[in-house]
């Protein structure tokens, strides 16, 4: 949980948060083991939320708000966001789409920085556009970020604020630069038309009805966005860009006072607009009768239905009602875990659910029951899903549910406060943009910390059980009812309001809350020794070699204060199983989380892991298998304890995969016909030459899932513990980290077997393959995908001059196919460098674009390339891709994470990331003609497989 974002934006920013509520409960930790002062804070509820004490705010004479905190994560970097409180929501309708266009112009020329100055400036000192320059339009505001900059720059400082003062008030919006912008915005439009999009366009005339959230989707009318004027843009920035709808973020490892003045000093200069048109402020109307919309599209491949009931926010200023989001999120998280239940047996009539409280639209909040329901099954989905609900209302929760989320909250708490110094600049730059926009208090880690042990202490059962008579009303609901066109039989809103009825007329029977009490290990372990111990200086980590073989590896690294991550591995994989098997064995990975481990369910393993920060995930793959998992410090032996059961208790719940069987089969009944799904299945085949091993995901797929077969896949590459690998990262003691290991890694079987992966290449199509693929499409849409791959030998040399490669034909392809062109939204150039089984390079460069256009942009996709060989990079090109490769580097180190991957990388593949060979002196000696005759060699015997997608005729 980030410190400034706090408990409420945690629970109330967005509906998505509801939607969550499994991830929710499990990212809990631990705790009980809380200071006798911390647990003894009082708080006067009528009191209002206080501020965090460490930011500096401020209004400019001008009206401009500004926030400016000092931060070190990342280490000499800073953050830069201006916020405008406007979106789409504030346009006429001759401006439809033109608050989305106005954030595109941004970056297409202001004073101080003409054309696409800000980019090229800004790049030169690593600081890369799409990574960490980037904006977003939503329906009530505009945000622009900088992000990741260096700071020892000062003058790099100044320039941040430059372009933040440009996109306030200076936008050129050049008449140019406009009817260029237009084909790229048309693009975006283009791929933005999917299904879900569709869909959506046509709910929100009815879940908002009789307000302008109804009107706007942010990207707009297309006519519009194709002929508008210029004044109609300059007019809509002269109405709603100014000082006092606009608020600046600066968070970063600089002088605050330094930074204030600087601030105070520019930006004061902008002058406020006179006679400012009100902001308004938009409604929606309440509703008394239920309001119903059925919304099909012909290449949607679900059902869905939900029931939104709507309700008005009411300022979140006290702590009376900050503590009602806790509340909330309490509700939430023990509802979502009983709908989880329901997904572990027999056969629910829905593929997913959820349930809960969470935002709606700014000013409102709703409580939502939706399911993605199986084909035809819509009425049994709500009935299942409402009865659940209502399940609720009538007898409310167990106390033993609530102690289960209190232990896990206080967990959530500490873990929180011990990272407080870890929070990244963007993540307050976020909570203040919500400050700013909704007046949702930035607080301190202190407080969140200290106020969430105060609530979690005062919190009751009935505090809890009273959400669901308070949200649960008759009035301001709407069912919405979402699917395919044909082939499913949809319900109407008789059948919807029989179901509520049925439902709520029940007298249903409580809750029983079957927790277990047993142990997550009742035997007694054997243990092993270290009988041998290596350092690894460069590292400062050290190796293990335990009596039953295994070979364990540690690096204490606190730069993640409580966290503690590991990775296991061993050579073999589903590289050792015939085509006959390789969809059991493929699927062994995945399933076995459904099944839980050892004694316990994976609905009792839940229950039983309450208030744990553990996660752990056996997985097999195409050349190995292993263990991932991760913890709080606190909760490392219990991690070690699942890994010991997942080698030496897995379980196979007949039940529970019988069960998820049933769920895919009904999320893909209508996948057959859908038209994306057969060019995607196409292009899968194409790609791999019709690989006998590569499987389409289908009803013949499942049919081939052998519970039998998984099972005897799983116990044969998760058994022998002496050719596995262990690598733990993190903030705990070297000498705990040897006496939990020895105890549970220890005690694994050691069979003594020597494996490796089998090479299973299958032949690709040589030379130059081109397919034109056919496919109906509601809207029209070009799809160009080039893909080159070439046998190379694999070191340094070759996958960083690959990298660069791909880096500088992504920032052409932007230049030439996006904005001189107009042609695409983005092209994706994608390089990849492999080692096993068989070293290669390859690059694959994709686009959506207008059907018309795909054979004249995919020719300048080839033009480019030839270009690239004859010519190479330009220096200016080269430099600002080293600047940002070492720049990226250099962050990294500053997290767990690095550590984990270089100790990972230098055991499984035997290279030493640490090594300044490894990539420093190969970017140190890189010249552009290096880059020009890499590429000269990759691109010019490489074989190509080249599709396009085009839309049925």
């Amino acid at each position: 949980m980030d410190n400034c974002l706090s408990i409420k934006h945690l629970f109330l920013s967005t509906k998505n948060n509801k939607m969550k509520i499994r991830n929710f409960l499990v990212s809990f930790a631990l705790l009980f083991s809380l200071s006798g002062a911390m647990m003894g804070q009082s708080f006067d509820l009528n009191s209002q939320i206080p501020k965090d004490k460490e930011t500096i705010r401020g209004v400019l004479p001008n009206g401009m708000t500004y926030f400016i905190r000092h931060n070190a994560e990342p280490k000499d970097r800073a953050s830069f966001y201006m916020i405008q409180n406007v979106g789409a929501l504030l346009e006429n309708d001759n401006q439809n789409g033109l608050a989305h266009f106005l954030e595109h112009m941004a970056f297409n020329g202001t004073k101080h920085f003409p054309g696409k100055g800000i980019i090229k400036t800004l790049e030169k000192h690593g600081v890369s556009f799409g990574g960490n320059i980037n904006a977003y339009t939503a329906k009530n505001e505009t945000v622009y970020n900088i992000s990741d900059v260096p700071t020892k720059q000062k003058s790099l400082l100044d320039t941040c604020l430059l372009v933040l003062n440009d996109w306030s008030n200076y936008l050129l919006l050049d008449k140019d630069e406009i009817d260029s912008e237009r084909g790229v915005i048309s693009e975006e439009w283009r791929t933005r038309r999917t299904a879900s999009f569709r869909l959506r366009t046509q709910i929100a005339p009815f879940l908002y009805k009789g307000s302008k959230y109804a009107e706007r989707d942010v990207i707009g009318d297309l006519n519009i966005i194709k002929t508008f004027k210029p004044k109609t843009i300059k007019s809509f920035y002269h109405d709603w860009y100014r000082t006092d709808l606009q608020a600046i973020a600066i968070v970063g490892d600089f002088d605050v006072k330094d930074m204030e003045a600087k601030v105070k000093a520019l930006f004061s200069k902008i002058p406020a607009v006179k006679n400012a048109k009100k902001r308004p402020i938009f409604q929606i109307p309440e509703n008394k009768e239920l309001i119903f919309k059925l919304a099909t599209d012909k290449e949607a491949q679900q059902s869905g239905i939900s029931l939104y009931i709507k309700h008005k926010n009411t300022d979140l200023n006290t702590l009376a009602e900050l503590k009602d989001s806790y509340v909330h999120s309490f509700y939430n998280a023990m509802l979502g875990s009983r709908i989880s239940e329901l997904l572990q047996k027999g056969t629910p009539p829905f593929i997913s659910a959820s349930s809960g409280i969470g935002g709606l639209v700014r000013g409102y909040s709703c409580y939502s029951v939706s399911a993605t329901a199986n084909p035809s099954k819509e009425a049994e989905a709500l009935e299942a899903v409402y009865t659940e609900v209502e399940r609720i209302k009538q007898h409310g929760f167990h106390q033993s549910e609530l102690d289960r989320i209190k232990i896990g909250m206080k967990a959530s708490l500490e873990s929180s406060y011990k990272q407080r110094n870890k929070i990244h600049n963007d993540s307050y730059c976020k909570a203040y943009k919500s400050e700013y926009t909704v007046n949702s208090v930035c607080t301190s880690s202190e407080f969140d910390y200290q106020f969430g042990l105060y609530v979690v202490e005062t919190m009751t059962l009935e505090d809890v059980n009273k959400v669901a008579s308070k949200w649960i009303t008759k009035e301001n609901r709407v069912v919405t009812i979402t699917g395919p066109d044909k082939d499913v039989k949809h319900i109407g809103i008789k059948e919807v309001k029989e179901v509520l009825a049925r439902v709520e007329a029940k007298k249903l029977t409580p809750y029983v809350d079957a927790a277990s009490g047993k142990k997550l290990i009742s035997e007694e372990l054997k243990g092993g020794k270290v009988v041998a111990t290596k350092e690894l200086k460069d590292f400062s980590a050290t190796e293990w070699t335990l009596s039953n073989n295994v070979k364990v590896v540690y690096r204490f690294a606190d730069f993640d204060k409580d966290a503690v991550s590991l990775s296991s591995w061993s050579e073999g994989g589903t590289s050792l199983y015939d085509n006959k098997d390789i969809v059991s064995a493929g699927s062994a990975g995945s399933f076995i989380g459904a099944y839980g481990v050892g004694d316990f369910s994976a609905t009792s393993l839940r229950k039983v892991l309450a208030g744990k920060n553990v996660s752990v995930s056996p997985y097999i793959s195409g050349l190995t298998e292993g263990i991932r998992g991760g913890c709080s410090p606190k909760d490392f032996e219990t991690m070690l304890k699942l890994v010991y059961l997942y080698f030496e208790h897995p379980r196979f719940d007949v039940e529970a995969h019988n069960a998820l069987i049933s769920r895919n089969r009904a999320a893909i009944k209508n996948m057959a016909t859908n038209p994306q799904k057969i060019l995607k299945d196409s292009i899968k085949m194409i790609f791999s030459n019709y690989n006998p091993r590569v499987h389409l995901f289908n009803n013949k797929y499942l049919d081939e899932i052998d519970i039998n077969k998984i099972e005897e896949v799983y116990k044969e590459r998760i058994s022998d513990a002496s050719d596995f690998t262990f690598v733990i990262v993190g903030n705990i003691p070297k000498d705990k980290v040897k006496l939990m290991v020895e105890k549970y890694i220890g005690s694994l079987t050691d069979i003594d077997r020597k494996e490796t992966w089998k090479d299973r290449t299958y032949p690709k199509q040589k030379g130059k393959t081109v397919k034109v693929l056919y496919s109906p499409m509601e809207t029209p849409k070009g799809t160009v995908i080039v893909k080159y791959s070439k046998a190379a030998k694999y070191n340094s040399h070759n996958r960083i001059c690959q990298s660069i490669v791909g880096s500088i034909l992504d920032l052409r392809y932007t230049e030439n196919i996006r904005e001189k062109e107009g042609g695409t939204y983005g092209v994706s150039v994608s390089p990849s460098v492999s080692r096993i089984p068989n070293e290669k390079l390859g690059m694959t460069i994709s686009f959506n674009c207008d059907p018309d256009k795909a054979d004249h942009l995919k020719s300048l996709v080839y033009k480019e390339i030839d270009t690239f060989i004859k010519e190479g990079p330009t220096q200016d090109e080269l430099d600002k891709i080293i600047k940002s490769i070492k720049k990226n580097s250099e962050q990294g180190k500053n997290h767990n994470s690095y550590w984990m991957s270089a100790l990972t990388t230098l055991y499984y593949s035997g290279e030493n990331v640490l090594s300044s060979s490894y990539m420093d002196d190969v970017l140190d000696d890189l010249t552009v003609k290096d880059i020009r005759k890499a590429a000269k060699r990759f691109f010019k015997k490489a074989d190509i497989m080249d599709v396009t997608i085009l839309p049925q005729k």
